[in-house]
C-alpha cells in the first residue's frame, strides 16, 4: 500500500464520491512496444469506452498521455475524461500510428523528462482552472508503462527524481510488462501490491507492479482506477457484539468495531446506456444496494455502520432473497488511523474471516442509516448478509425483508420423472460442455462496441463544429494530434507562440495547452 506524500487532505464530500484523482500516463515500452502496441491501444479503447458512458458523478477526472520512444513526447495533453471520448480515441489512434521499427536510442534522462513535464503541465492547468472555478483534486497520479525490467526502471526515476519537487504527486508507480502469455484467463490478477521485501530495496514512494502483456490483463488494471480508493476515511464501521472480547477497538455501544472499506465488485448495467438492464433504473433505495455505496462514501460526519444482529449457516439462506448489486468489505487503510489501530483492526478482521470458514456460518446485519437531522418518523432498513472468503474480504449482498417478500408457492418436486422424458433430457444435458467454474472473463456480451459506437455517434454530431470553430478562433485549424513537451509555459502569450483557446468556446471545461513552434515534434515518427 502506497503512503507516499499528498496534498488536500481531508473529509471527501459527495461530489468526490468516485472521482479519482488526475492521472498522467507515460508510455515506455521500448524496446517492445510492437508486441504491446495493439494489446495496449485495445485495453485503452475498451476502458475509455466504460469511463466515458458510466452515468452519474464522473468517476475520473482529467487523464494525459505521455510517449517515451527516441525522446519524450505528450500525445494527450490533460483533458476531462468524461465528454471526451474523441479526443481519446484520437489519442488512442494515433499510439497505434506510432514507429514500430527502427533503431531507438532515447536519451538516459527522457524518462525522467516526462514525469516532469507532465507534472509540469497538471500544475498550469490546475493554476487555470482554479481562476474560475473550485478544484476537487490537487494531486497528480503518474503510472510509467515499460517493457524493461521494472526494478532498474524505478532505481533510474529514484535518481532522477531525487531533487525534483513531488509534492503534488500523489502516487508514482511503476508497472512492468511482461512477455509472458495468459495462460490461464480465470487466474488473471494483475494488480499488486509489492512485497516488504521488494518496498525495502525500492523505497517507499515508487510502487512497482507487473501485468501480462494481453489485453485482459491491461484492462483489468486500468479499471481498477474506476474505484473509489481514497484513504480520508473509512467507509463503513462493522459493529459486532463484544461482551466477551477485551482491548479492542470499540464503538460508543460497547460493541465491538471493525473499521471497513467498501469496494464494488462489478458495474451496475444501470449505470450504462443501452444495456438490457439499462431500463431498469432503479431508483429507490431499497431497490439499489449501491445506496450503501453511497451513503458510506457521503458520510464526512460519522461512517455508515453495519450491525451484525445474528449468526447463519452457511447453507441457511436462499439465493432468491438477495437482491442488488454485491459489495466487498476489507480492512480500512485510512491514512487518519495511526499504524497500531490499523495493524490491529487488519488482524481482527483476518480474524473473523478465519472464524467465520472454520464454523461455516454467515452473519447477518442491519445497516443503520445515518442521521439526518431530528424527524418523528422511523426510518427504513436495510438488511445485508455478509459471506466470508479465502481472501481477506468479506462479501455484503443485500437481503429481502418481510415488506419486500412476494408469495411464491414451492412445491415439491415430484419424484419418478417419466422415463422417455428423463432420458431426452438427460441426452441433452450429456451434450453441453461442462465447466468447473464460471469465469466472466471468458464471456464476451459485445458492451464495448456497442459503447463506443453510441458514444461516436453522440460526439459525432456536437464535436467537429465546436471543435473547428474554437480552433480557428485560436489559429491553429489543425487535428486533435498534440505531439510536443508541454515544458514550463507562461502565464501569458510571448511572442511566436498560439494563443490559448478561449474558456468561452472550449467544448468542455480542460484548459489546451498549445505548444510554441520550438518545441513541437515533427509530426510524422
Amino acid at each position: 500500500m502506497y503512503h507516499g506524500r499528498s496534498t488536500g487532505k481531508g473529509p471527501s464530500t459527495p461530489t468526490q464520491i468516485y472521482q479519482q484523482p488526475p492521472r498522467l500516463l507515460i508510455v515506455h515500452a521500448l524496446p517492445s512496444w510492437p508486441h504491446i502496441c495493439s494489446n495496449l491501444c485495445e485495453a485503452l479503447q475498451n476502458f475509455f469506452c466504460l469511463a466515458c458512458s458510466l452515468m452519474g458523478p464522473s468517476r475520473m477526472s482529467l487523464f494525459s498521455l505521455y510517449m517515451v520512444q527516441n525522446q519524450h513526447e505528450c500525445i494527450l495533453p490533460f483533458v476531462q475524461v468524461k465528454g471526451n471520448f474523441a479526443r481519446l480515441q484520437a489519442c488512442i489512434s494515433e499510439l497505434r500510428t506510432l514507429q514500430k521499427e527502427g533503431c531507438f536510442r532515447p536519451h538516459s534522462t527522457s524518462l525522467q523528462l516526462a514525469v516532469e513535464d507532465g507534472l509540469q503541465q497538471f500544475k498550469q492547468y490546475t493554476r487555470h482552472v482554479a481562476t474560475g472555478a473550485a478544484l476537487s483534486y490537487t494531486s497528480l497520479e503518474i503510472t510509467v508503462l515499460t517493457s524493461q525490467p521494472g526494478k532498474e526502471v524505478v532505481k533510474q526515476l529514484e535518481e532522477g527524481l531525487k531533487d525534483t519537487d513531488l509534492v503534488r504527486v500523489r502516487r508514482l508507480q511503476v508497472v512492468e510488462i511482461t512477455e509472458g502469455v495468459l495462460e490461464c484467463m480465470d487466474s488473471v490478477s494483475p494488480v499488486e501490491e509489492p512485497s516488504s521485501d521488494e518496498s525495502s530495496v525500492l523505497g517507499t514512494d515508487i510502487d512497482l507492479q507487473t501485468i501480462d502483456n494481453d489485453v485482459v490483463s491491461m484492462e483489468i488494471f486500468f479499471k481498477a482506477w474506476l474505484h473509489n480508493s481514497g484513504t480520508d476515511q473509512e467507509h463503513i464501521h462493522l459493529l459486532l457484539p463484544s461482551r466477551c472480547f477485551s482491548n479492542i477497538s470499540r464503538s460508543g455501544d460497547d460493541s465491538m468495531c471493525l473499521k471497513c472499506d467498501l469496494q464494488e465488485r462489478l458495474l451496475s448495467p444501470s449505470l450504462l446506456p443501452g444495456t438490457a438492464d439499462g431500463s431498469l433504473r432503479m431508483d429507490d433505495p431499497k431497490g439499489d444496494f449501491s445506496t450503501l455505496y453511497q451513503m458510506a462514501s457521503q458520510s464526512s460526519a460519522s461512517c455508515y455502520k453495519l450491525r451484525v444482529i445474528k449468526a447463519l449457516n452457511s447453507s441457511g439462506i436462499c439465493e432468491s432473497l438477495t437482491y442488488g448489486l454485491p459489495f466487498i468489505l476489507r480492512p480500512t487503510s485510512c491514512w487518519q488511523l495511526d499504524w497500531d489501530e490499523l495493524e490491529t483492526n487488519q488482524q481482527h478482521f483476518h480474524a473473523l474471516c478465519h472464524s467465520l470458514l472454520k464454523r461455516e456460518w454467515l452473519l447477518l446485519a442491519k445497516g443503520e442509516p445515518l442521521s439526518g437531522g431530528h424527524s418523528l418518523r422511523t426510518p427504513a432498513s436495510t438488511f445485508y448478509v455478509i459471506v466470508p472468503s479465502r481472501s481477506p474480504t468479506l462479501l455484503v449482498k443485500a437481503v429481502a425483508t418481510r415488506e419486500l417478500l412476494l408469495p411464491s408457492p414451492f412445491p415439491p418436486l415430484p419424484e419418478d420423472p417419466t422415463d422417455v422424458s428423463l432420458k431426452t433430457v438427460e441426452r441433452v444435458l450429456d451434450s453441453l460442455e461442462l465447466e468447473p467454474t464460471y469465469n466472466p472473463l471468458q464471456a464476451w456480451s459485445h458492451l464495448y462496441s456497442h459503447l463506443s459506437n453510441t458514444l461516436t455517434k453522440l460526439q459525432g454530431r456536437i464535436q467537429p463544429s465546436l471543435e473547428s470553430r474554437a480552433l480557428r478562433k485560436a489559429g491553429q485549424l489543425q487535428t486533435n494530434r498534440v505531439r510536443a513537451t508541454v515544458a514550463p509555459l507562461p502565464m501569458t502569450p510571448t511572442p511566436g507562440r498560439a494563443p490559448k483557446m478561449p474558456a468561452a468556446s472550449k467544448p468542455s471545461s480542460e484548459v489546451f495547452f498549445w505548444p510554441s513552434k520550438g518545441e513541437e515534434y515533427p509530426s510524422g515518427p
